[in-house]
C-alpha cells in the first residue's frame, strides 16, 4: 500500500502576469522545495485554485510537475470535481500524467442531494475507475459541506480508498475515523494549525500550505514528535499558529503567493477574481516571516 507517512506541500499553481499557466515556475518552485526531506506534493489542491483551471490546464500543470518532483517523492493530483464524470476523467489524466495518487474533493454544489449514499457511490465509481490510489479530501471552509465521520468511513470501505485529508480540524473526529477506519487507513492533517494535535491522535503527516515557505519547521514538528519529544513539538506547533492563519484562514492563497515572492520563490499572481493582498496587509505579513 501507498504509504503517506510525512508532510506534503500543497503547491500553488504559477501564473504569468496574464494569468496563463506557468509551466516554467511550477518546476522551479518544485526544485527549490526538493532540497527538503518532504514526503510529496499536492498539485492542484485549493490552493493550487483547482477551481480556477481547465481541463487542458490542469493536465499542463500535473505534467510540469511531475518532470520536477523526483521518483522518490510522491505526487498527490487533486481531481474533484462536481460530477463524478468529470472526477474520473481527471483522476485518469492524473494517472497518466504520472501522479502516484489522486486526491478528491467532495462534490459540493447540490448540498440537499449530497446524501451519505450520493457521497459513498460517488466516490465508490471514481476509486473503481481510478488507476491509482484515491485520498478523500474534506474541506467545509470552502465547500460548505463537512463530510461526517460516518460518510468517511462509509466512503473508506474500497480497497482503493486509502486515506483522507481532513481541512476541517475537528481532531476528535479525526481520532474516530483512524480508530474505527483501522490501521491501513492514513489520516493527513489539512492545515499546520492543527498538524501536532492531528498527529497525537493517529494522523500520519500532513499537507499543509504552510510548508510551501516554512518547510524546514513543518518538518520539524513532524520529526520531533516521532522521536517522542512532545515538549518540543508543543512549542513548534505553538510558533507557527500566527503564521499559519495568516496564509491560510485570514489572507489566503494571495497571501501565501505574496510570501512566496518574499522567500525568493514564485508567487506570481492568482486568477481572478481572488485579488492581490493590500500594502497594508502585505506589511502584516512580512513582518510574520
Amino acid at each position: 500500500m501507498l504509504q503517506l507517512n510525512g508532510i506534503f506541500p500543497p503547491l500553488p499553481t504559477s501564473f504569468n502576469s496574464d494569468e496563463s499557466v506557468s509551466q516554467k515556475h511550477i518546476r522551479r518552485n518544485i526544485e527549490y522545495l526538493n532540497s527538503f526531506d518532504l514526503r510529496g506534493y499536492l498539485i492542484l489542491g485549493s490552493n493550487g485554485e483547482l477551481v480556477m483551471l481547465t481541463h487542458e490546464e490542469k493536465i499542463r500543470v500535473m505534467q510540469a510537475a511531475r518532470e520536477a518532483i523526483p521518483q522518490e517523492k510522491l505526487m498527490l493530483a487533486g481531481t474533484g470535481c462536481e460530477s463524478t464524470r468529470e472526477t474520473i476523467l481527471l483522476s485518469k489524466e492524473a494517472a497518466k500524467a504520472g501522479a502516484d495518487a489522486v486526491m478528491v474533493l467532495n462534490p459540493s454544489y447540490y448540498k440537499g442531494q449530497i446524501s451519505n449514499s450520493a457521497l459513498v457511490a460517488h466516490y465508490h465509481a471514481v476509486a473503481d475507475a481510478s488507476e491509482v490510489p484515491v485520498v478523500i479530501y474534506n474541506m467545509p471552509a470552502n465547500t460548505g459541506l463537512d463530510m461526517t465521520a460516518a460518510d468517511i468511513l462509509a466512503i473508506a470501505d474500497h480497497s482503493n480508498i486509502i486515506g483522507l485529508k481532513d481541512s476541517g480540524g475537528n481532531v476528535a473526529k479525526m481520532a474516530d475515523i483512524i480508530y474505527k477506519a483501522g490501521k491501513d487507513f492514513q489520516v493527513l492533517a489539512g492545515s499546520a494549525g492543527f498538524l501536532l494535535p492531528a498527529l497525537s491522535v493517529g494522523a500520519v503527516g500532513g499537507v499543509l500550505a504552510l510548508a510551501n515557505i516554512a518547510p524546514g519547521h513543518c518538518l520539524d514538528i513532524y520529526n520531533v514528535f516521532s522521536d517522542g519529544n512532545m515538549n518540543k513539538a508543543r512549542e513548534l506547533q505553538q510558533k507557527i499558529i500566527t503564521l499559519n492563519a495568516a496564509v491560510t484562514r485570514n489572507w489566503g492563497v494571495p497571501a501565501l503567493k505574496a510570501a512566496m515572492d518574499h522567500l525568493g520563490m514564485y508567487g506570481g499572481p492568482c486568477r481572478k477574481p481572488l485579488q492581490p493582498i493590500s500594502d497594508d496587509i502585505k506589511k502584516k505579513l512580512l513582518q510574520l516571516l
